[in-house]
């Protein structure tokens, strides 16, 4: 049998470097970069044909251009030939190729979740026991998901027999560019190499044929071999300018002239067999690289047999399939097409594939020029497809062709402002902008639309709460005059702009956190009646004040977390600040951490950000603080990086607060004062409330009551709940507290009896923990202190506030002491002090020790010791005890500084430190315990 290399010329290193690959007994990726027609195709092919003979699995993909918008295209053929075994796989590993692949309903996964899925797949025994090489063509028209799951699944091949080899053209901006995986260039045939490659193929070719030949092909092997067919016939005594004309000169770029010689053999074919090869250029109709296409996905040329003997169709050893020579030929065949060619050939793919929302979508948008309302209806169904996958650049760009396509201005604008909106929370408000405006009539400003788009834009950009909040307004009141609002029975329909208007001044307002424009919105939605819909009800009443509006909303809001996966990602956030103001967003948070990395990927990032602000504020009510510290400062990373500045600060004041609980004064201090020199000239009640508890929960935490005392009552004032201050209800703890350190014991009892008064258990059940807990620190009787603890203790979610629940508990063991003795003390003292220490609450940990010395227990280490700690973590630590920095120690680990810098964060309340500097002394401390002990 002939040697596999001889099919190649002038590749020896090339080969010899994809045969160790190949032979290599680990996993691992290679990309293989080099300008078209430069030889990259033939190197797959011998590196499948190398590692078939081997006895490994080879599977086949190539990425076309006319699927680079159709999300998981490519990975899809990538992996279709073992998609049998999924059956094989765990419940929830099946239930992600599930929701990309099968169809199925359901949260749409994120690169990671389906990365890992796919290693899952990939690693099976079927395939472990018999390496596996993954073969893909054409990369750079991979679509992104696509390519940035094979761009994960490659970083992660080292423990297993699984081998990734891609090729990207050089030319082509891919996602492979920054996929950090190993690279080999492949360059342009020597001199030496390209001539004896001619010589090989074409040995009569004329002496001034050959030397124009070499010259123009410029080393390029499919340049080459396609120069010389394109000058049969044509006497070698022609002028050289003459013969160099035949195919263009340097100026055009050698891609170009190829097209222009196959352009040439395509024109010489009949009308019919033009159309046919027309509609496979148009619905990527692959190359000759022997990829395993899905069957039924692209359609399948017919009686195309002179195509090949014309040198642009190869027949598919394996399928039988005509597939074409090269992408160049496609692109020659689309270019040579004339527009009404193209839109023919589309449309009769859009009847190919009817069944298939989104390609079909694809095909009738290149088809149609004119409106076409049935169309336009085509495109926005698969744009809220594409929103509720994780798709909302795609939505986008659907929507805003289905506007194009739409038969009169109420559609157009209706889907143009679709656009936007979705825009919008795709974290493009400029695109927004643009797209509202659009529309616009001459002269005119005050469309819905633009109005909801600007007014975004201001919000999200510049915190502007006060003209933002007159013109959504203004924007009601003249929808609602005109008559032209229409309800949306109870949401289920797509979102009409009266209730994104109406919804958008629910966020003004709760931004605002004040009473008089709290107060003019109720008015406003009171005015427009039923065309106000439940879920704008919903947010109205448990954003505003929950103290006066919140009882009743719970059952609504939990019944709303079974149906998430059907909801568009910005209801899910909306949805999920309810959830947070009624304490119960624990029921969101596996789907928000199930659906943020899609979000911030692919789809509405600006929602994406918003997740992640919800996502911290659960770890820090639940005690999660190092987990929680790091998804705060994601948020705040991509927060800046998009310039919404409303979205920075909110990180920064959940920031302050998080390094307030953790005793890190400083940085609590520096983070409030940041965030409250930017909001407070703005009137951001929202954020100015989050800094002044922050403020509150520092000084609380460091002694210094009369600090506390005053920033609570900043809040609220003793004895009643601020209207529509949202932080007036979650402070009721710190106010007390100060209240009663400070002397004010009146007004810390007053306190506390209005928190029950305003039925605060009914709202939430950490209100209902925090109202008995102020109760039982107030209590005038023992009595009723020790019925007051037992009724904050026998609450049904107290353990799911942990901080809380150990501060009632610290406080009631104080009185314990002085009234039952130091023994009956320590049951509710000791709980409280080892809470304080596994969440990492120094100063509070502190205290408690110390009111724990008082009762004569005995010094003791921490309970969470070196033991505790993880490899990682131990080596981490001891690194950072030496003195390196997070760089220095990321360097050392392999590790990025984030990542350091999240371990210290899980090390420091293990040691029950807060700061680096401690850790030397925490590390000695912790080994001498073990020495005493033994």
């Amino acid at each position: 049998m002939e040697s596999i290399s001889t099919t190649m010329v002038g590749r020896e290193d090339e080969q010899a470097k994809l045969a160790a690959f190949v032979r290599s007994t680990t996993g691992q990726a290679l990309v293989l970069r080099g300008e078209t027609g430069v030889g990259k195709s033939s190197l797959l092919r011998h590196a499948a044909a190398l590692a078939e003979r081997k006895g490994h699995l080879v599977v086949r993909a190539s990425g076309v251009e006319a699927e680079s918008a159709l999300p998981y295209a490519g990975l899809h053929q990538a992996l279709h030939p073992l998609l049998a075994d999924v059956a094989r796989l765990e419940d929830g590993t099946r239930a992600v190729f599930d929701a990309v692949f099968g169809g199925v309903r359901g949260d749409p996964p994120s690169v990671m979740a389906l990365g890992i899925a796919v290693l899952t797949l990939l690693s099976l025994p079927a395939t472990a026991q018999r390496s596996l090489l993954l073969v893909l063509d054409d990369g750079q028209w991979l679509d992104d998901s696509s390519a940035d799951v094979c761009g994960f699944v490659g970083r992660r091949l080292s423990g297993g027999q699984v081998k990734l080899l891609v090729a990207v053209r050089t030319d082509l901006a891919s996602r492979f560019d920054t996929a950090a995986l190993p690279e080999l260039p492949v360059a342009a045939l020597t001199d030496e190499d390209a001539a004896r490659l001619l010589d090989q193929r074409y040995p009569d070719l004329g002496r001034q044929t050959r030397r124009i030949v070499l010259e123009q092909a410029q080393g390029n092997p499919l340049a080459l071999l396609e120069l010389p067919a394109h000058f049969a016939g044509r006497s070698d005594d022609l002028p050289a300018d003459d013969l160099i004309g035949l195919i263009g000169r340097h100026g055009v770029p050698l891609p170009r002239r190829l097209q222009r010689l196959f352009g040439a053999r395509i024109a010489g074919l009949d009308e019919r067999l033009r159309a046919e090869l027309l509609m496979g250029a148009l619905d990527g109709a692959g190359t000759a690289s022997g990829a395993d296409v899905v069957p039924g996905t692209r359609y399948a040329m017919r009686d195309a047999d002179p195509a090949v003997a014309a040198g642009l169709l190869e027949v598919e050893a394996a399928t039988g399939e005509f597939v074409f020579r090269h992408p160049l030929v496609r692109s020659a065949v689309v270019r040579t097409a004339t527009p009404n060619q193209r839109r023919a050939a589309h449309l009769a793919l859009a009847r190919v594939h009817r069944e298939n929302l989104e390609r079909r979508a694809t095909h009738l948008a290149a088809a149609t020029v004119d409106p076409d309302e049935e169309v336009a209806g085509v495109l926005e169904a698969a744009a809220e497809s594409a929103t509720r996958r994780g798709g909302a650049l795609a939505a986008v760009t659907w929507l805003t062709r289905a506007a194009e396509l739409s038969e009169n201005r109420t559609h157009r604008s209706r889907r143009l402002a679709d656009a936007a909106f979705v825009a919008g929370h795709a974290a493009r408000l400029g695109q927004a902008h643009r797209l509202v405006r659009a529309d616009l009539a001459s002269g005119s400003t005050q469309s819905p639309a633009a109005v909801l788009a600007a007014s975004y834009q201001a919000l999200y950009q510049d915190g502007d709460v006060r003209s933002t909040h007159r013109q959504v307004s203004a924007a009601i009141e003249r929808l609602r005059d005109d008559g032209t609002a229409r309800p949306t029975a109870g949401g289920t329909e797509r979102e009409d702009v009266l209730t994104r208007l109406v919804d958008l001044l629910l966020a003004i307002s709760q931004y605002a956190g004040d009473q008089a424009a709290w107060e003019r919105t109720h008015e406003l939605l009171a005015s427009l009646g039923g065309l106000v819909t439940e879920r704008s009800r919903l947010y109205s009443g448990t954003w505003s004040d929950v103290t006066r509006h919140g009882a009743g909303w719970a059952g609504p809001v939990r019944d709303a977390a079974a149906n998430l996966p059907g909801l568009e990602p910005w209801h899910v956030t909306r949805l999920g600040a309810s959830a947070y103001h009624l304490d119960i967003l624990g029921y969101y948070r596996p789907h928000l951490q199930r659906v943020v990395d899609r979000e911030l990927e692919t789809g509405a990032v600006a929602t994406g950000m918003v997740m992640l602000h919800q996502i911290t504020l659960d770890r820090i009510s639940v005690g999660e603080w190092a987990d929680a510290e790091e998804t705060g400062r994601r948020g705040l990373d991509l927060a800046t990086e998009h310039g919404h500045h409303l979205f920075a600060a909110q990180s920064r004041a959940y920031l302050a607060q998080l390094a307030a609980l953790r005793g890190d004064c400083g940085r609590a201090r520096d983070l409030q004062a940041e965030v409250d020199a930017w909001a407070r000239p703005r009137g951001l009640g929202f954020l100015t409330q989050v800094a002044d508890s922050a403020g509150a929960t520092a000084a609380l935490g460091s002694g210094d009551y009369e600090a506390a005392y005053l920033y609570a009552i900043g809040i609220t004032r003793p004895g009643t709940f601020r209207p529509y201050a949202y932080q007036a209800s979650r402070t009721l703890l710190d106010l007390v507290e100060a209240a009663r350190h400070t002397g004010r014991v009146e007004q810390a009892r007053a306190h506390a009896l209005a928190a029950r008064d305003a039925g605060l258990p009914d709202v939430s059940p950490r209100l209902g923990l925090v109202t008995y807990g102020a109760l039982a620190m107030t209590a005038e009787s023992e009595r009723e202190a020790a019925g007051m603890f037992a009724r904050a203790e026998a609450q049904p979610d107290a353990a799911r506030f942990p901080f809380e629940l150990a501060r009632i508990r610290l406080a009631h063991g104080v009185r314990v002491r002085h009234v039952q003795g130091r023994a009956a003390a320590r049951q509710h003292l000791v709980p409280a002090a080892e809470a304080f220490e596994r969440l990492g609450a120094a100063g509070w940990t502190e205290r408690a020790r110390a009111e724990l010395r008082a009762t004569g227990a005995p010094p003791r280490a921490s309970t969470l010791s070196l033991a505790s700690l993880t490899w990682q973590e131990r080596r981490i630590a001891d690194l950072a005890a030496s003195g390196l920095t997070n760089k220095e120690i990321g360097e050392r680990m392999h590790l990025s500084p984030r990542t350091v810098s999240s371990h210290l964060y899980r090390v420091f309340p293990k040691l029950g430190i807060t700061a680096r500097a401690a850790l030397r002394d925490a590390l000695s401390r912790a080994e001498e315990v073990p020495q005493a002990q033994a």
